[in-house]
């Protein structure tokens, strides 16, 4: 990794602690900590860093957000819930400069309808979702090949 590259920030929203227990036949049966080690390997054979962080609460998502402006080169998110109905995220977002990709372990197109709607889409470089934890993988793909094109 170039020591000019700032790590890349993957943002993981309210319940996602509990993947591997929670709803497997809809999120599957890989667990949070399982995802995160796959992006660290993918990370490093793309030649990036990451940094994850989890919550539950909108603030810390939010501060955290903020605060990747600073320290961070792009932003991997599944905003879970927060997803339709946060403002504040999105803002923060927006605010941040962060080129983002939105990731989701479930086709949210495919749920009900109160979850057709993404706050963060139209902010966001593009969405990866229905494809399990491997949206994660794809979305990190997609956001190295944002952040350096040439590569």
């Amino acid at each position: 990794m170039s020591a000019q590259r700032k790590p890349i920030l993957v943002v993981h929203g309210p319940n996602l602690n509990m993947l591997g227990a929670r709803e497997p036949e809809v999120y599957g049966t890989t667990t949070l900590a399982e995802i995160d080690e796959g992006l660290v390997a993918l990370a490093g054979e793309l030649g990036w860093a990451i940094d994850t962080f989890q919550s539950n609460g909108e603030g810390e998502i939010v501060s955290r957000i903020q605060e990747g402006a600073e320290r961070n080169s792009g932003l991997l998110i599944n905003p879970g819930a927060y997803t339709h109905t946060s403002v504040a995220i999105r803002d923060a977002l927006i605010a941040s400069g962060l080129s983002a990709v939105e990731v989701h372990l479930s086709n949210i197109h495919r749920r009900e309808d109160f979850r057709h709607r993404s706050l963060l889409a139209d902010v966001a470089v593009g969405q990866v979702l229905g494809f399990g934890a491997a949206s994660y993988l794809l979305g990190l793909r997609a956001l190295a090949g944002v952040l350096d094109p040439e590569k």
